[in-house]
């Protein structure tokens, strides 16, 4: 079985539950609930490939600090391969969230100053494909992953189609996938993202399900899987696991989006990245 590299972020997180998003006037709030939970992009991607039966690893940094403990303790527990560089301090993030799924994610605290392994193309060594999230230090292993004829999966987010800090993930990816936060046309967006190189490109429409494009013009719908909705974070991490899993297994892209939409429903469904977590 092919091994999976997923490197970039990995956070700690106080989640806060709030009837709304806050208004941006002093005033004080009740929360309806709160919790502590791991975070992290990355971190979610790599729980449900693990949960898949995937051959995973996931390339992280973490501080020696609590949250940096909490963070490794995590994924052990979930039995999660993580190979965590040193940094000066953990990524943490306090997000205030609603039950309807509206989220405003405060960055507490970035780590910096990885240590060299950290950036080094050895990062790279024994993966037959690499999933390099938005992170400064992957920007460097674009390259080296290519030029090691690596493919390389990369997850856009709320991508506006235009921002220049993307745009090297978008040339080097062979897949790209994103939410259409910042489009009023999601197919247009999906069109400038073929044209810079990916042969594939996917948006997810939260509620509205998910589409998907190809370099040769192939245009692909599904709709969202009914869910129990306990939490969003983490759907969209999912739904990259269970399209990924599904093409590896022989998959066309319609059939991949369809099995993303279903792995999705886990994390919906789970107050963690991956029910795992919940316990």
């Amino acid at each position: 079985m092919s091994r999976i590299l997923v490197v970039g972020p990995v956070s700690w997180n106080r989640m806060v539950v709030l009837d709304e998003l806050p208004a941006p006037v002093p005033h004080m709030e009740f929360a309806r609930d709160w919790f502590d939970a791991l975070g992290g992009t990355s971190a979610g991607k790599s729980l449900h490939l693990h949960a898949l039966g995937r051959d995973v690893v996931l390339d992280a940094l973490a501080g020696p600090d609590e949250a940096g403990d909490r963070i490794r303790a995590t994924l052990e527990r979930a039995g999660v391969p993580a190979r965590l560089h040193r940094a000066a301090r953990s990524e943490q993030h306090l997000n205030l969230m609603t039950p309807a799924g509206a989220r405003l994610s405060l960055y507490l605290a970035t780590p910096d100053e990885p240590e060299a392994a950290a950036t080094a193309a050895s990062v790279l060594d024994g993966a037959a494909l690499a999933v390099l999230d938005l992170a400064p230090r992957c920007v460097g292993l674009l390259s080296a992953a290519r030029a090691a004829g690596i493919p390389v999966w990369t997850d856009l987010h709320d991508y506006d189609g235009v921002s220049e800090f993307h745009r090297p993930f978008l040339e080097a990816a062979e897949v790209v996938f994103m939410n259409a936060d910042r489009t009023d046309d999601p197919w247009a967006l999906l069109t400038r993202c073929v044209a810079a190189g990916p042969r594939v490109a996917v948006c997810t429409l939260g509620a509205e399900g998910a589409i998907a494009l190809d370099a040769e013009g192939g245009r692909w719908s599904v709709p969202a899987e009914p869910a129990r909705v306990v939490d969003t974070n983490g759907a969209g991490d999912a739904f990259f696991a269970g399209f990924l899993d599904a093409h590896l297994a022989g998959a066309g892209v319609g059939e991949s989006l369809t099995r993303g939409a279903r792995q999705a429903v886990d994390a919906l469904a789970s107050r963690g990245l991956h029910p795992a977590l919940d316990a």
